[in-house]
C-alpha cells in the first residue's frame, strides 16, 4: 500500500497525492487530478513544494527533480530524481524514450476503430496553451506518436488504453480531438464540459531504476468518478 497524504484544494476538493514507492534515489507518487505539478501562483500548493515541505519536516535533503509531468487536470503516476545524479539518469531515459507511459482516457465519438496507431505533428502554441496539428515539413514540428485500442464503450463514449511512444505537449488531448474524439471534460480541446476534471489518467509507468538498471513498473486505477461508469475497472482485482 502506499503512503497517503491528505491535501485540499484551493476549490475544496479532497485530493490525496499517494507515495507508491521510495527508495535512496528514486520517489513515485500518485498525483490528483486538479493538483500542479509546479504551479506558478505561489498562493497554490502544488506537487513540487508539498513533497520538497514533507522531505524538510522529516529532516531529509529537500532536492527533487520532477522527472515526466502531467497537466494539472490530469491525475496519475509521476517519477521524481531524489538526487542530482538520479535526476540526470531519468532524465537520460525521458530523451531516449526507455520511460513507458500508458494512460486511461474516455473520448466521445459515436464510431471509432477498436484500435489503432495515431501519427501527428505538432506544435505547441505558448499564447493560448495548446497544441496544434500542423504540417510535418513545419519547422516547429515534432512528431507525436501512440497506440490505442478501445477497452470499452458506453453509448457515444469509449474507454481507451493510451500506449504514449513519443511525450509532446497536450499529445494525447490533440490527437484525439483532430480526429473528432475529444477527451471527456476537456473543453479546450472541444470536449464535453462535466464540471470536472478532463477524463485522462497516467495510470502506468515503466522506467529504469537509477539504483539497480532494471526495469520497475508502476501502475494505479483512476480514482476520477468518470471512470467508476464502466465495468471494466469493477472487473479488476
Amino acid at each position: 500500500m502506499g503512503r497517503r497524504i491528505p491535501f485540499q484544494s484551493l476549490k475544496g476538493e479532497n485530493m490525496e497525492p499517494e507515495i507508491l514507492y521510495e527508495d535512496a534515489s528514486l520517489l513515485v507518487v500518485y498525483k490528483p487530478a486538479g493538483m500542479a505539478v509546479e504551479s506558478a501562483d505561489p498562493s497554490q500548493m502544488d506537487l513540487y513544494s508539498f513533497l520538497r515541505n514533507l522531505r524538510k519536516e522529516k529532516e531529509e535533503e529537500d532536492y527533487i527533480a520532477v522527472i515526466n509531468r502531467l497537466d494539472q487536470p490530469v491525475e496519475g503516476i509521476v517519477a521524481i530524481g531524489k538526487s542530482k545524479a538520479a535526476a540526470e539518469k531519468l532524465s537520460k531515459q525521458m530523451i531516449e524514450h526507455d520511460i513507458r507511459k500508458s494512460y486511461y482516457t474516455i473520448i466521445t465519438r459515436d464510431n471509432l476503430p477498436e484500435k489503432g496507431t495515431m501519427v501527428d505533428y505538432l506544435v505547441k502554441d505558448g499564447r493560448k496553451s495548446r497544441a496544434m496539428v500542423v504540417d510535418k515539413n513545419d519547422p516547429r514540428a515534432k512528431k507525436a506518436e501512440l497506440n490505442y485500442r478501445v477497452l470499452e464503450g458506453i453509448d457515444n463514449m469509449h474507454l481507451v488504453d493510451v500506449d504514449l511512444l513519443t511525450g509532446r505537449f497536450h499529445q494525447i488531448r490533440c490527437q484525439f480531438a483532430r480526429r473528432s474524439a475529444p477527451i471527456l471534460g476537456d473543453i479546450k480541446y472541444g470536449g464535453y464540459n462535466t464540471g470536472r476534471n478532463l477524463a485522462l489518467c497516467a495510470y502506468r509507468l515503466s522506467l529504469k531504476s537509477p539504483e539497480t538498471g532494471e526495469y520497475v513498473t508502476f501502475q494505479v486505477m483512476p480514482k476520477g468518478k468518470d471512470f467508476q461508469e464502466f465495468s471494466y475497472f469493477r472487473n479488476q482485482d
